[in-house]
């Protein structure tokens, strides 16, 4: 994320992301670190404070074709009696936007998004989001090593059922609650995938993330880096500094960056973490509704500049496409998977007079050259499906995770190799092309 003079920037995960066991989001900058104390305020000026941020900072100007003024009219016309009913009345406004990544975070709500944030998560382990089509509730991805990606929770799952009560217009925060609870509880997941219906049994539990974890393996071509990156947590841009210095210190003669099922996080730790590969040239540029761009380069401090592979799947979502983005355009790496996720939106996330919180939408990012993939994804230079069976194997033995058994580490391996070996003799890659 980036902090800026007029608040948080974000680059939310996708679809209106309020994660159960980790939020997309970030931290909040100093004025904001700390839930203000609850203030005398009445129901009716909340309404109106979030009015007023919406009205000065959406991405939107027409607000969805809707009558902005008129709105403010209506909702303040109203007679609230408690906190609960301006909340109720607030998200009823926001709808109006059909934006599910602007969200409105009661105190509780906004409270466990700042937990989450720190890293020290108690949950099931998934990336949870609302569909923008079909407003269904939709997996991102299972956090690796957690009681859902152990028991087989596979990225586009619907989650259709929590312990037996229907998701059908229930919205992200709404399923959040039902999933949250004590460590050693349990909640039944009703997912649907390929039209059938799977019922997962999940104990929660508390879950320590580190996002990067990385090793030098033997190749033919010496000793290459692997470095998994989960996601773009506050402390994700040291760790994976860390990560290049050791590995640069074993003299590996290149890098496998695998930022597959990562479902963003941080957009300044992606900025962060592109810098640490690419030496010069742009890494995002953002664009809000008066058409100002805010573009972020990197600064000369490259960590290295040996061949890299970056693999990518369905849940690399937002500051994961902000990094393969920049990789790509900048020609610094080979993108090797399937199309990423597609979301391309930045969120400001503040908190309000009452301890509530509120996450607006106010600009979208693009790649390098100018590429705006929300919606879209990013294709890779190398595609490689994995089959159901194969996905299936993975998460039920994470060791197999960047071995030869992973297919599409196995064919980043390949292509690896190849740019090494074009590097260590410069007269292959003049005849190659």
């Amino acid at each position: 994320m980036v902090i800026t003079k007029r608040g948080l920037v974000l680059g939310a995960t996708a679809l209106a992301i309020t994660t159960v066991t980790v939020t997309t989001v970030g931290l909040l900058s100093k004025s904001q670190a700390v839930l203000s104390e609850v203030f005398n305020q009445s129901p009716k000026e909340l309404v109106d404070e979030v009015w007023q941020i919406i009205d000065r900072q959406y991405v939107d100007g027409t607000f969805n074709q809707q009558d902005w003024r008129a709105v403010r009219n209506d909702y303040l016309n109203r007679h609230y009696t408690n906190q609960e009913e301006a909340y109720k009345a607030i998200r009823e406004m926001l709808k109006k936007l059909g934006d599910p990544y602007t969200r409105f975070m009661d105190p509780q709500e906004f409270k466990n998004m700042q937990i989450d944030t720190s890293g020290e998560l108690t949950g099931v382990g998934i990336q949870l989001a609302q569909d923008e089509a079909t407003k269904k509730l939709m997996v991102i991805s299972p956090i690796e090593d957690t009681p859902a990606f152990k028991a087989g929770v596979l990225a586009k799952d619907v989650i259709v059922k929590i312990d037996g009560k229907s998701t059908e217009g229930m919205d992200v925060n709404q399923a959040v609650k039902l999933i949250r609870g004590e460590p050693g509880t349990s909640v039944k997941l009703t997912v649907e995938r390929a039209k059938k219906q799977i019922d997962y049994q999940l104990t929660r539990t508390k879950i320590e993330i580190h996002p990067v974890r990385y090793e030098s393996k033997n190749s033919q071509a010496g000793k290459v880096g692997y470095i998994r990156l989960n996601q773009f947590s506050a402390n994700a841009a040291q760790e994976m500094r860390n990560a290049l210095k050791a590995l640069e210190k074993q003299q590996v003669t290149g890098y496998i960056l695998d930022l597959r099922s990562n479902p963003g996080g941080l957009l300044q730790a992606s900025v962060e973490i592109a810098r640490m590969w690419i030496d010069d040239g742009g890494i995002v540029s953002t664009v809000n509704r008066q058409g100002e761009t805010d573009r972020e380069v990197a600064n000369n401090r490259a960590l290295t500049d040996k061949p890299l592979v970056v693999l990518v799947d369905g849940g690399s979502a937002s500051a994961s496409e902000i990094l393969s983005g920049a990789l790509q355009d900048d020609k610094r790496g080979t993108l090797v998977g399937t199309q990423t996720f597609g979301k391309g939106l930045v969120q400001s996330v503040r908190g309000l007079e009452d301890g509530s919180g509120l996450a607006v939408t106010i600009a979208k990012y693009l790649t390098p050259s100018g590429r705006d993939i929300n919606k879209l994804g990013i294709a890779p230079d190398v595609v490689v499906e994995l089959s159901d069976a194969q996905r299936k194997s993975l998460q039920q033995d994470r060791a197999k995770i960047g071995t030869p058994d992973d297919p599409q580490y196995a064919k980043g391996l390949e292509v690896l190799q190849q740019k090494i070996a074009s590097k260590q003799n410069p007269k292959l890659q003049s005849s190659a092309r």
